[in-house]
């Protein structure tokens, strides 16, 4: 994890919006990698899609950015 950028994130939005969007960035970035990934392990009934294990990590990744995203919008200040 950077360090100096949490604390960016943080001095701009607080504590727990700008820890949200270290988060929010770190998954970004795992998604990149694992969307890479997929490129290169197909789905054997499927061989445009990525493997189904890589299937449902790209989705529980997908899903949890979201979560993330709806957080930071809830705690937004007013």
């Amino acid at each position: 994890m950077d360090q100096e950028q949490l604390e960016k994130y943080e001095f701009q939005m607080g504590e727990t919006r700008g820890k949200l969007a270290m988060a929010s960035d770190l998954l970004t970035d795992a998604l990149v990698l694992v969307g890479q990934h997929g490129v290169y392990c197909t789905s054997v009934r499927q061989p445009n899609k990525p493997a189904m294990d890589l299937q449902i990590i790209l989705q529980c990744m997908n899903e949890s950015k979201e979560l993330i995203l709806k957080a930071m919008e809830a705690s937004k200040p007013a």
